[in-house]
């Protein structure tokens, strides 16, 4: 596919035509990032540079990177890292590529902590730390904690924290949902499987093939997480303390009545850029 002596420029005009053709989603935008990583030329600005040859190691890589994306390997995932809330997050094979849709439960959590008071906060589920590391960042005062049951995601949670300058302020430890945290938090977040399992194999390639399941499946109805979470929610909430969480599309009926008898309030619902109610928030009943 990649011929040897290919410039950079007719190298992403070649790979734009090639993931096109395999009707992949912003075929034109993925070449350039690919070309860009495998040669530090961008293709997009003109140049000597871009119109050059191709050496056989720059061609070589990009050869490779070329493969894995037309087999519907995630760009995220090629790259190793992925942008979420302007902060630049690495990211491993049993993590959750952040999507824009999670930003809205960052916006709605923002929305409930001061950025001139302490606060405590626990993200369940936490992956590479997206959630909690975002709203670390923007709450200086705030101290979190981050659980999640696979060891190899928290590894990059913790590289994240520290990437970030926010380590001190960021805990990380391996648990069941919350089974691990102790006291009480004014802040409870979490985007947690949600799908149902016969769908799960039914997803786009790039997340059916490249996602953990672990953070996909949701168990037969799509709703198991939502009752392990909220279900100890009271044992971890601190009184007048709000609980975010992500939610599937129709979900908010549902996860709402789990919600209420578990003794929450259901206090808002915020949607995401597309209009879908994506941000379920609830209170502590007192």
């Amino acid at each position: 596919m990649i011929r040897s002596g290919i410039s950079a420029s007719e190298a992403r005009r070649v790979l734009a035509k090639a993931f096109a053709a395999q009707g992949l989603d912003e075929a034109e935008l993925d070449a350039r990032v690919l070309v860009r990583h495998a040669t530090g030329i961008d293709p997009a600005v003109p140049g000597t540079a871009s119109d050059a040859p191709l050496d056989a190691t720059m061609t070589a890589c990009l050869e490779d990177l070329a493969r894995r994306r037309l087999d519907h390997e995630p760009i995220a995932r090629i790259l190793g890292h992925r942008e979420f809330h302007g902060h630049d997050f690495v990211l491993n094979r049993a993590c959750l590529v952040p999507r824009p849709d999670t930003e809205t439960v960052v916006e709605a959590a923002l929305a409930l902590i001061s950025a001139d008071r302490p606060a405590r906060l626990l993200d369940l589920g936490t992956g590479p730390g997206t959630i909690l590391l975002a709203l670390l960042a923007e709450r200086p005062r705030a101290l979190g904690l981050g659980l999640d049951r696979s060891a190899e995601a928290l590894g990059a949670a913790r590289a994240n924290a520290a990437a970030l300058g926010l380590a001190e302020r960021a805990d990380f430890a391996e648990s069941d949902w919350g089974s691990a945290a102790v006291g009480l938090f004014d802040l409870i977040v979490s985007n947690p499987p949600y799908i149902p399992s016969k769908t799960c194999d039914l997803l786009a390639p790039e997340v059916r093939d490249h996602d953990p399941r672990l953070a996909l499946d949701g168990g037969p109805d799509g709703l198991d997480a939502y009752r392990a979470i909220l279900g100890e929610a009271l044992r971890l909430l601190a009184p007048g303390g709000h609980i975010v969480v992500e939610l599937g599309i129709g979900q908010a009926a549902e996860v709402g009545a789990i919600a209420r008898r578990s003794g929450l309030v259901v206090c808002g619902l915020k949607s995401d850029l597309s209009a879908i109610p994506r941000a379920l928030v609830l209170r502590h009943a007192s």
